[in-house]
Parts: C-alpha cells; structure tokens; sequence
C-alpha cells in the first residue's frame, strides 16, 4: 500500500488538505495529517479545527512516498516557518521523491527554485514566487515528481492526480466515479 503524508499548520486551507485526505483514503492510500507543530490541534483558514494523526517530529518520513502541501493563508507560511519540514522537502527532491503542493503552497517549492524548468500551476498571484516554472494557471499540472494545483476548486483535480501518481489510473478513475465526479 502506498503513504504518504499532508502536512497542516494553522491557516491551512480547509477543502484543499481534507479534500486530499478524504479521497486518498477512498483510494487506500494511507494518508496521515501531520501536525507541522507539537500539538495535533491545527486550525484553519477559516477557523475550522482540526486534529492531526501526528505531530511531525513523530512521522518516520523514510515511510513516505510523497509529501503533499495545502495552500491556505496564513497556512503557507507557517509551513515555511518549519525547519524540519523544508529540511524534508530539499531531501525529497534531491532523491526525486514525490512533492505535490496546491494554491499559496507552490511558492514553497517556488522560493527553493525546485520548479525552475517545471511545469507548474498555483494560486493566481502567487506564480511570482514561481522562480523559472513554466506558469500555466492549469487546474493540475505534473511534471516529474511535482504535482501542483491551483487553488481550492481545483481540490478533487489535485487529489484524484496524487491518487493516481501512488495507486493508477485505474483506482482514480474508480474513486472519482464512487464520488460521482467527472474526469
């Protein structure tokens, strides 16, 4: 079975991490939300709490296939604001681990020039912290280990594109089926 990790911190947004979550565990996916704090309780954006499966410093990331960033202000730059996380991140793309991040959150990778050359999307506004990526303002684009999104209503795109990244195209196509959306 496939895992990997979406990281929340206060002002994440909502639909874009639970979104993820919901429909990669349709897929059986194994999918913890972490905390990128010492409590589990994170809040959202739109003051939604919300309890993590974990604090960080307690996720073996050599578990983990994928690390997966929800946008959401001021949830971008509180991830940031996580050493260990963007220690994490640089690891992962040097061994061409995957990294997916969707609306503020791919001016994560953007600010670290892991997109120059890359095909990316993100939130309208936020492509200047895109340093080199090819800008679209697509709904998803992939490009070799990144997976990006642009925002909010682009969630279930994003998600059934991480779904099929670490399950196929088969078992995306099924769980977007089961919840009725059309590819």
């Amino acid at each position: 079975m496939s895992k990997a990790a979406i990281f929340l911190a206060d002002g994440f947004e909502t639909i874009e991490a639970l979104t993820v979550v919901d429909l990669c565990r349709r897929a059986g996916i194994e999918l913890p939300t972490v905390s990128v704090t010492d409590t589990k309780r994170v809040i959202s954006s739109h003051k939604v709490p919300v309890e993590a499966d974990m604090v960080i410093a307690d996720l073996d990331f050599d578990s983990i296939e994928m690390i997966i960033l929800p946008g959401g202000m001021p949830g971008t730059p509180n991830l940031e604001d996580c050493d260990l996380l963007m220690q994490k991140i640089d690891e992962f793309a040097a061994a061409d681990r995957f990294l997916s991040a969707i609306c503020a959150a791919p001016r994560i990778l953007g600010k670290k020039g892991l997109l120059e050359g890359k095909t990316a999307t993100c939130y309208p506004g936020v492509e200047s912290f895109l340093a080199g990526a090819n800008y679209t303002g697509g709904k998803v684009e992939i490009d070799g280990i990144y997976i990006t999104g642009r925002g909010m209503g682009t969630a279930n795109e994003f998600a059934l594109a991480i779904v099929e990244r670490l399950a196929g195209k088969e078992k995306a196509d099924e769980v977007a089926k089961g919840v009725t959306f059309e590819r």
